[in-house]
């Protein structure tokens, strides 16, 4: 009987800046899925909290401060070599600028110019829950706007 490799928590932080772009980072040529690129993030310690595992992960790959918000998506993805958990949240940066401290290369992209980079297998999970989530943004702003044209007064 073959015995299982335990499943890795991996805690995800889905920047998006106030144009409604999003950050991603291409790995290094050293790292496995070598040039791929990927939303920042990592492996979750022992006993720690997934938010504390993405303020962590993000200030040691992009070297900013994030405020760790909604939870987009969580999923388990099989790779031929190992098990991973995601744990995917949207972040807002309070302070720093985003350098690509532990990878090729930083770029804040719009979510409709994200199919042009190539991504590991299990970031297009990650990417289908961020263009729902961002059309149900959308659709809450407008439903902000109509609700307060009830309101305005005419002179």
């Amino acid at each position: 009987m073959k015995e299982e490799s335990p499943k890795l928590v991996i805690g995800i932080g889905l920047i998006i800046n106030h144009l409604g772009e999003i950050l991603i980072d291409q790995r290094k040529n050293n790292q496995s899925m070598a040039g791929m690129w990927e939303f920042p993030g990592g492996k979750q310690e022992e006993g720690e909290l997934i938010e504390v595992t993405i303020r962590r992960e993000l200030y040691e790959e992009l070297g900013v401060q994030v405020k760790v918000e909604k939870k987009l998506i969580e999923f388990d993805h099989c790779y031929t070599h190992k098990k991973l958990h995601f744990v995917v949240h949207i972040c807002k940066i309070i302070s720093g600028k985003p350098q690509p401290i532990s990878s090729c290369q930083i770029k804040w992209v719009l979510p409709s110019e994200l199919a042009s980079y190539p991504f590991p297998a299990a970031n297009q999970h990650m990417i289908s829950a961020l263009r729902q989530y961002l059309m149900l943004d959308k659709e809450n702003e407008v439903r902000e706007v109509d609700i307060w044209s009830i309101f305005s007064f005419k002179e």
